[in-house]
């Protein structure tokens, strides 16, 4: 497993339950995760990933009917180092594939022979072909913690606040990330390149109205638009982030990582005896199938839509989606093999919302799909 973030140490963990020796590689091995990761609460399994609920979800004006949940890092890796994977402090700088299985390179100049390797290494993809190459579309944020007292206000406890577009083209994200402290994150959804932090913390304190004393600073920047694994892709089960799973829309990926684990991790175990090659493109099977690729196309198609969207007309927009059924926007926002529920929820948006945005969204050909 190259990575030890909750992509790579989720489908370790499942790998290992299900009988395989597995190792994950990764600077610090047992290294707890610094960054928020926030999910759908009806994604993952409550007892194993463990955190800070919000039971009332409210983004662009509305609120969601469905729970949404900020993972305890320091919980859930506890839950999953307790299984049979097993860690090593180091870090993958390459691999070799044959018929036999794959030789893993690490840093330290060791060579380790394994039948399977899991990219789980994120945008690096550091044995699935490297980072992509030209300027990507990336979403970034700055947050800072504060005590939850200072920020009753902006988020309640108990509440979420996942977009709150009063100062487009930036949104602000309102969490609680433990009993007693929320984040506050301003965030830039998509732009080609991201947004600096530097704009970003100076649009935070606009929109709060004071520079905020941080108890701690969170800044975040990746890529929305990587593709997908290509079929013809040999050698290392890409996943996570590293496979292109990263929702062009609206950035997220651990729910769904955390959710197709499991999956994946029986699929390259039910193909093992056929030889390593065949348990790889088994895994590789199980991340990307044809649905799932039908989804992810109408997704970006999502994304170049709104990288034609003027800031002005961002807030509407998400107010027409967030207005739709919650199976529409259940379909949208985790229904990776859900074409019809995807491509329903695009076509409604479209039809709720005026002919301005409609006009933009037409002009950018990829909207709605079909």
């Amino acid at each position: 497993m190259v990575g030890g973030g909750p992509a790579g140490w989720a489908v370790a963990d499942a790998c290992g339950r299900a009988g395989l020796r597995t190792v994950v590689v990764a600077p610090g091995g047992r290294r707890v995760w610094a960054a928020t990761f926030g999910v759908w609460a009806d994604q993952v399994p409550l007892d194993r990933y463990r955190g800070v609920p919000a039971t009332r979800v409210l983004a662009a004006g509305h609120e969601i009917a469905r729970e949404y949940l900020v993972l305890d890092n320091a919980a859930v890796c506890a839950e999953l180092w307790r299984g049979p994977a097993a860690a090593v402090d180091d870090e993958v700088v390459g691999a070799e594939f044959g018929r036999r299985g794959a030789t893993v390179v690490l840093g330290s100049g060791r060579r380790v022979a394994c039948a399977v390797v899991v990219d789980a290494s994120g945008a690096r993809r550091v044995v699935s072909g490297g980072p992509a190459t030209g300027v990507r579309v990336e979403q970034t944020a700055y947050g800072v913690v504060v005590p939850s007292a200072a920020a009753e206000e902006i988020v309640r406890s108990g509440d979420a606040v996942l977009m709150d577009w009063g100062r487009p083209p930036t949104f602000l994200y309102a969490v609680g990330v433990s009993t007693d402290r929320v984040l506050l994150e301003e965030t830039s959804l998509a732009a080609r390149p991201g947004m600096s932090w530097d704009v970003l913390r100076r649009r935070l304190s606009e929109r709060l109205g004071y520079e905020p004393e941080a108890l701690a600073v969170e800044r975040v920047r990746f890529p929305v638009d990587l593709p997908p694994t290509p079929p013809w892709h040999r050698g290392s089960v890409p996943f996570g982030a590293a496979a292109g799973m990263v929702h062009p829309a609206t950035g997220y990926s651990v729910g769904d990582a955390l959710a197709l684990a499991p999956v994946v991790a029986d699929a390259i175990t039910a193909a093992m005896a056929r030889g390593p090659a065949a348990a790889a493109a088994a895994g590789r099977a199980a991340v990307w199938s044809p649905q799932a690729r039908a989804v992810h196309a109408m997704r970006s198609h999502g994304l170049r839509a709104l990288l034609g969207l003027p800031p002005g007309m961002l807030s509407e927009f998400f107010g027409a989606f967030f207005a739709l059924s919650p199976r529409l926007q259940r379909a949208y926002l985790s229904g990776r093999e859900d074409v019809a529920g995807t491509a329903a929820a695009m076509a409604a948006v479209f039809g709720a919302t005026p002919w301005g945005i409609r006009r933009k969204l037409l002009l950018s050909r990829d909207y709605p799909p079909g």
